[in-house]
């Protein structure tokens, strides 16, 4: 059940991923597109790593068995990764910083929809 939640969150960001690209590709310049594109594209990513770290953490009937310390080093890790990678995309010139902050919104806006549709489903059940 949490995994087709998930996988319900993962479908809706490439949706909303292709929606924003879309939309930034018709209306914007190239540079804020690309930004749009790559923001999406790390964000993504670095949801789908956590999610597997998490999961990686947890396994084994729910005993993290030391697997604590390790989360949190890989979670710094992969920020300071994707910190690294932000920076060098920006101060190189490479995208505009506005298209990339649209483009790494988009699992919060997957999430989002999620969470609203969850809601609607849920007091469409109630008796009248």
């Amino acid at each position: 059940m949490i995994g087709e939640k998930l996988q319900d969150i993962r479908t809706f960001n490439w949706v909303i991923l292709l929606i924003l690209s879309a939309l930034s590709g018709v209306f914007m310049e190239a540079q804020f597109t690309l930004g749009v594109v790559l923001g999406g594209l790390i964000i993504i990513a670095n949801f789908s790593i956590l999610q597997r770290s998490v999961r990686m953490a947890f396994s084994d009937q729910g005993a993290m068995k030391g697997k604590k310390i390790a989360l949190i080093v890989k979670f710094y890790f992969r920020l300071a990764i994707m910190g690294l990678i932000l920076y060098i995309l920006i101060t190189g010139g490479w995208v505009n910083p506005l298209g990339l902050a649209v483009g790494l919104s988009v699992v919060v806006l997957s999430i989002l929809n999620f969470g609203i549709r969850a809601a609607f489903r849920t007091s469409s059940r109630e008796a009248v």
